[in-house]
């Protein structure tokens, strides 16, 4: 070979290296720049939020974050055919091309050349995709955009979920995107079973949302679906008698509202969980809706609300949560839940405060008290009505709310003992500053409390004594601390508390549906401007609230005759379950005041110093000392409590619990639980007692 063909040989080679040089730049250039610039997917991830029931049925629809209601859908998800009327409509070769049909481009091109106007489209289904994602005007630099994102897209995901991309961002008019969106909103439907008119407004309605609204251009709208009919129906083999039934359907519809269900509990739902799409609730929709209806009915006032919480015993899963007795109502205040709004209970804390006096001993449902004015130091209660019984037992009390005597045994207990141990059960409780402390008006409404902490604590007196907060979510479960009630101070509370009679307002027992078997009470805050009606069954704990959410008072209405009706109707709505009072246990005593020990025969123990006669004098605890602070003990080691006087052997008990026995001594080993109030009692053989209160301090 001449020396020039050989020059001639190396200048080619080096030139055809240039230009693969130039091509794998090239070629490295757009991956680099795929990698730096990927499709903003930000549009397609802000979604509407969903809260359902315990079946999977909205509750409520949230907007988006950009004010859309948008709402997820896969292809596999919408009707076959409406997703082959789409592609056959918008891109026949969607499945053969790489995100740009070549083929259409270049027909699209010479028909624009030789028309001098655009004729048809070249845009491919990934392409709009691509523009709906990153929205901008539609000039010659943003179709190349478009190209250029198709491209990526085609790279990033399979066919079927960038159809499903484009299914959730399709534009249907108004601030409604996605065909699932419009399929609800236009149909009340999903779009898994649209008829074939249906299916094809929804393939025409993204051509141009908001010229063919069939609300507002019913014949636009017609004439854009019968287009898209006509243009599909040799590709997809459609009967003409169908095409003929399709073409027949109305084009008018009545917008469908999004589901507006328990938004109070929505929202709750949604604090607990901002960022999740979709949330999976124990709310029983169907029940939701009936007690929603009779809140409606119970604020029969105006400017007056009611609200409900009904919760599963077992589960303490939510089923019912009803904030107010209509959201949009201004007048009444709607959009304040009072659920969980901070309000006097009224009498409604009384059964805690009697199961604190029989779980610790001092008292029993037959224990008797006098019911007569009472002058408590500076604190003078009195009875609904200014009226009195006399010499009562503790359990009629209860049954008929008597003031006097519920604030004697809270002053056995010490006010500060009972609202710790609530505390401490998991009832949050407000008595109007950190500083400041509960006193004997606690018994009658003189704390702030919710409707859900109110439920928590009777759903603990219906099950296993343990105080849980609600459960909302779907698969949630109660967490659970000690129990604040054993099982003998329950059965106790349900004897009484079932024996309270129904609403005089209802019909007579034999022609109620639910004739017996609610344990409950009533409870009216000072003023009547709250009127309460906690109860529970075998099943269910429900709690009702009626009242002005302002504060300001409801005269007359208090809650025998106002929340109580209230509370039986819902219970009406339920399956007939009695309260679960289970067997007697074996250490309860008997319910009449001769047949129990002397020292609970009267509150304060009045029959023991007369039956001793001052020979032995009751037992009295010498450490520690009362209103004392007692320093926490090292890890481990106890407090050792000591007595003396009173009859062998004792029994101590701190804050309800008994304490492990040791006949021989007078005294007892206490590990305190941390630092904090406490009560110590210690109760002799006689049945003579002392107690002290202390609080446990650190260093």
């Amino acid at each position: 070979m001449s020396e020039f063909w050989r020059q001639k040989t190396k200048e080619k080679a080096k030139e055809v290296a240039g230009i693969f040089a130039c091509l794998i730049a090239l070629a490295l250039s757009v991956l680099a720049l795929d990698r730096l610039l990927p499709p903003d997917m930000a549009r397609y991830q802000t979604l509407s939020q969903e809260v359902l029931d315990s079946k999977g049925r909205p509750l409520r629809i949230y907007l988006a974050g950009d004010g859309t209601y948008r709402l997820p859908v896969t292809a596999g998800e919408v009707d076959p055919r409406y997703l082959a009327m789409l592609i056959a409509f918008e891109d026949k070769r969607f499945y053969a091309h790489g995100g740009v049909d070549t083929l259409a481009l270049g027909r699209a091109t010479l028909q624009m050349i030789s028309n001098g106007r655009v004729v048809s489209g070249a845009s491919t289904l990934t392409m709009q995709t691509a523009r709906l994602l990153e929205p901008r005007p539609r000039t010659l630099r943003a179709k190349l955009i478009e190209m250029a994102r198709a491209w990526q897209l085609e790279r990033r995901y399979a066919k079927d979920e960038i159809l499903s991309i484009y299914l959730t961002l399709a534009p249907f008019g108004g601030n409604i995107e996605g065909v699932r969106a419009a399929s609800n909103h236009f149909y009340g439907t999903p779009p898994s079973g649209l008829t074939l008119g249906k299916a094809a407004l929804l393939v025409a309605l993204p051509q141009a949302p908001s010229s063919l609204r069939p609300d507002r251009y019913p014949a636009r709208a017609r004439q854009a679906r019968d287009k898209v009919i006509d243009r599909v129906a040799a590709a997809l083999g459609l009967p003409e008698d169908e095409i003929a039934l399709a073409k027949r359907e109305d084009i008018a519809y009545a917008p469908h509202d999004n589901p507006f269900v328990a938004p109070h509990f929505a929202d709750y739902a949604i604090a607990q969980m901002p960022n999740s799409q979709v949330l999976h609730t124990t709310l029983d929709g169907d029940l939701q809706t009936h007690v929603q209806n009779l809140a409606r009915a119970a604020a029969s006032k105006p400017g007056e609300s009611a609200a409900a919480l009904v919760i599963d015993n077992r589960t303490r899963q939510i089923l019912a949560w009803v904030g107010s007795a209509d959201f949009r109502d201004f007048s009444s205040a709607g959009q304040v839940d009072m659920v969980t709004a901070v309000r006097s209970p009224g009498s409604t804390l009384k059964p805690a405060i009697y199961g604190f006096a029989f779980e610790r001993g001092i008292a029993h449902p037959a224990t008797l008290v006098l019911d007569a004015p009472t002058q408590f130091g500076d604190y003078a209660p009195s009875n609904f009505m200014d009226r009195h019984y006399g010499e009562v037992t503790l359990g009629a009390a209860l049954r008929q709310s008597l003031n006097v005597p519920a604030v004697a045994v809270l002053n056995e207990l010490g006010p500060v003992s009972v609202s710790q141990g609530l505390i401490r059960a998991g009832v949050d409780l407000d008595f109007g500053g950190a500083e400041a402390e509960p006193g004997l008006a606690f018994a009658l409404g003189g704390v702030g409390t919710t409707l859900a902490d109110l439920v928590a604590l009777y759903a603990a007196l219906a099950d296993d004594g343990a105080v849980a907060e609600p459960v909302w979510a779907a698969g949630g479960e109660a967490v659970k601390g000690d129990p604040l009630f054993s099982a003998r101070t329950r059965w106790y509370l349900t004897q009484v508390l079932t024996a309270v009679p129904p609403p005089s307002s209802l019909v007579p027992d034999r022609y109620r549906q639910n004739a017996s078997g609610i344990a409950f009470k009533t409870g009216t805050s000072y003023g009547f401007r709250d009127a309460w009606a906690i109860g529970y069954n075998g099943d269910v704990t429900i709690g009702v609230w009626v009242g002005r959410p302002d504060g300001t008072p409801s005269p007359g209405q208090f809650g025998a005759n106002t929340a109580a009706p209230f509370l039986f109707a819902i219970f009406d709505r339920l399956p007939k379950r009695p309260a679960g009072l289970g067997p007697r246990p074996d250490n309860a005593l008997p319910m009449v005041p001769d047949a129990l020990p002397i020292g609970l025969r009267h509150l304060g123990n009045k029959d023991l110093q007369v039956a001793l006669d001052q020979k032995a004098p009751p037992p009295r605890i010498t450490f520690p000392l009362n209103d004392t602070d007692v320093l926490l003990p090292p890890e481990g080691r106890p407090l050792r409590l000591k007595a003396e006087g009173g009859a062998r052997p004792y029994t101590w008990v701190v804050d309800g619990k008994p304490l492990a026995r040791d006949d021989a001594y007078q005294t007892a080993d206490w590990r305190p639980r941390g630092l904090g109030f406490s009560d110590v009692t210690v109760i002799d053989a006689n049945g003579a007692k002392a107690t002290v209160s202390i609080r446990v301090v650190g260093e």
